[in-house]
């Protein structure tokens, strides 16, 4: 009984991480090719009371950034983000083609199947820092926000 308890609470941790009641789902990055400076990072956030993301870093780049896509005009703009509200209980995508995260000035190429820590700097409702690290796997050029092709 008690190992079945702990494969059940491992497998649980991996799905998923936890600060403070910040909760990351399914992180991943898009692989890159020789001489690729940039790619991006994708998630789900989830705050049960409600926090800001304010920052984002990772060892394996030299800038990361939280990004928007928005089409404006018949033309798609993207532009970084200072803050990212994460409103009480609403899940938050950052997937293609909408809020992400850049990684940039990449110290390597990232390939499938690598993993890749992040910090995610966040501000809880009271005004409190708290930091977040996380692991995302590296996964094909071609995933897509479904995120399910490297299995």
């Amino acid at each position: 009984m008690k190992r079945t308890t702990f494969l059940l609470l491992a497998t649980a941790w991996s799905a998923a991480v936890l600060a403070a009641d910040v909760e990351v789902k399914e992180a991943w990055v898009r692989a890159t090719v020789s001489g690729q400076q940039a790619t991006g990072a994708f998630m789900t956030l989830v705050s049960k009371s409600g926090a800001t993301v304010v920052g984002i870093a990772s060892p394996v780049a030299g800038l990361a950034e939280v990004h928007e896509m928005r089409l404006e005009g018949g033309v798609m703009k993207m532009r970084p983000l200072p803050r990212l509200e994460l409103e009480p209980g609403k899940p938050r995508v950052l997937g293609p083609g909408g809020y992400h995260v850049m990684l940039m000035d990449l110290k390597h190429p990232l390939a499938k199947g690598e993993t890749i820590p992040l910090t995610l700097k966040l501000q809880a409702r009271g005004g409190k820092a708290e930091t977040l690290e996380l692991k995302a796997e590296v996964r094909d050029l071609t995933a897509s926000a479904g995120g399910h092709q490297h299995h």
